[in-house]
């Protein structure tokens, strides 16, 4: 599985955090930036993450900034995502077991490090259960 990762200037930290643990797993990682502490624009980066998933250089996501809120709505204006703002690993499990989510968010300022990989771990591991969550998924695709 291929992992997009993209951040802001507020989330730069955690990224190369993550991009480093990513990496000592083996995962495979398109690293979209930001690289640098300079100011930029979450909605850049959530644009170019979305694009990532919406044309398959990338199956799962991951889009920081500071709170994960702009960053996860920017994402999300692309109807091929489904990006979830998480802060603990059971909110990580529970979108992609019931949401089908292909992304999920932070905010580096408002959980560590630790605990952006627990989220991550759990986001990574889990799978879609189907089922009765496949029609309201569904929904969200096309809600007509």
């Amino acid at each position: 599985m291929r992992i997009v990762i993209a951040s802001d200037h507020a989330a730069v930290s955690m990224k190369a955090d993550l991009v480093q643990w990513l990496s000592e797993q083996g995962q495979e990682l398109l690293d979209l930036g930001t690289h640098g502490d300079g100011s930029v624009d979450y909605p850049d980066y959530g644009y170019a993450l979305a694009e990532a998933l919406a044309d398959g250089r990338a199956e799962r996501g991951i889009a920081l900034c500071g709170s994960g809120i702009g960053i996860m709505i920017a994402a999300n204006r692309n109807p091929a995502v489904r990006c979830a703002l998480v802060a603990e690993p059971l909110s990580a499990a529970l979108a992609r077991s019931h949401n089908d989510a292909n992304a999920i968010a932070m905010g580096a300022r408002l959980i560590g490090p630790e605990m952006a990989r627990a989220c991550v771990s759990a986001f990574l591991s889990t799978d879609f259960l189907g089922g009765r969550h496949c029609a309201r998924v569904d929904k969200l695709k096309d809600p007509a």
